[in-house]
């Protein structure tokens, strides 16, 4: 058993805090620079240097309204009405992936607008920066003691600061959920363009598998409701909510609809490269 005692405040400068739950999503931010500049540089999608800050920017801005302003609506409306000053209080948690992801879509969707670049190609080299920052904002929700999993005896259960029982580090298993989907998706990266065209070998060409634009993004969509469906067997529901249909909480009926427009982008991109 581990007894949580760690402090989610990294420094105090006056009246404000830094905390480790906003300096891991600020690394994911450097991070995500770096990545896409490395994917523009490998021939990806080129962007300037202003088009990679402004693309950062949009969805970053459309993320982060999205899954606070989702949170807010769908997991604890009436608690957040009792306390509107709570709304902005970002660091104090309650952000929304599935809300992020909307916010996000529509954040990416106006930069491919403004600079004309194709939406999906930028959905495909956006998802691999994006699933690393959500790995890195679950350690920060660990760090925080907040979200975490179902009553266990397990040997690795965690005493969390409020928490009645020793618990499962569900914010763990889903950052592990999600450097899986980081993983699985760089190493699909490469199969988006063929390295054997040149090959004066036909069989070679021809052999080649190559992933189609959007692919990515479809896989990352897949893979993330799949896996969070299972991760959300250990974590505790939200108290507000609990259980809901089905005996679900909403993070899986949330990802059963992921799941679907998953599905749906897959067979659609698909139908696409057969016409």
């Amino acid at each position: 058993m581990f007894v949580h005692n760690l402090n989610p405040v990294i420094a105090t400068l006056g009246p404000f805090e830094i905390r480790w739950y906003g300096l891991m999503y600020v690394i994911g931010f450097i991070l995500a620079y770096f990545i896409l500049k490395h994917l523009s540089k490998q021939g990806r999608i080129k962007l300037t240097k202003e088009q990679l800050e402004d693309m950062l920017v949009y969805g970053g801005i459309g993320g982060i309204l999205g899954a606070r302003l989702f949170y807010v609506l769908v997991y604890n409306l009436t608690s957040y009405l009792q306390n509107p000053a709570e709304i902005i209080a970002v660091w104090h948690g309650g952000l929304s992936f599935h809300g992020s992801v909307i916010g996000g879509l529509i954040g990416l969707y106006l930069f491919s607008r403004k600079y004309k670049f194709d939406f999906l190609e930028i959905l495909d080299i956006s998802s691999i920066p994006f699933v690393l920052g959500l790995a890195l904002g679950r350690i920060g929700n660990f760090i925080n003691g907040e979200l975490y999993g179902r009553v266990t005896d397990v040997s690795w259960c965690v005493q969390f600061p409020g928490a009645e029982g020793c618990r499962h580090p569900s914010q763990l298993y889903a950052s592990v959920k999600d450097l899986l989907i980081f993983a699985t998706l760089w190493v699909l990266k490469d199969k988006t363009r063929s390295k054997s065209k040149t090959s004066l070998d036909p069989v070679e060409r021809g052999s080649t598998w190559e992933m189609k634009k959007g692919m990515l993004a479809a896989t990352f969509i897949l893979m993330y409701s799949v896996l969070r469906f299972i991760v959300e067997f250990f974590r505790e529901p939200d108290p507000q909510l609990g259980f809901l249909a089905f005996g679900l909480s909403m993070g899986q009926l949330l990802s059963v609809l992921m799941f679907i427009f998953g599905v749906f982008l897959f067979i659609k991109i698909n139908k696409n490269i057969k016409q």
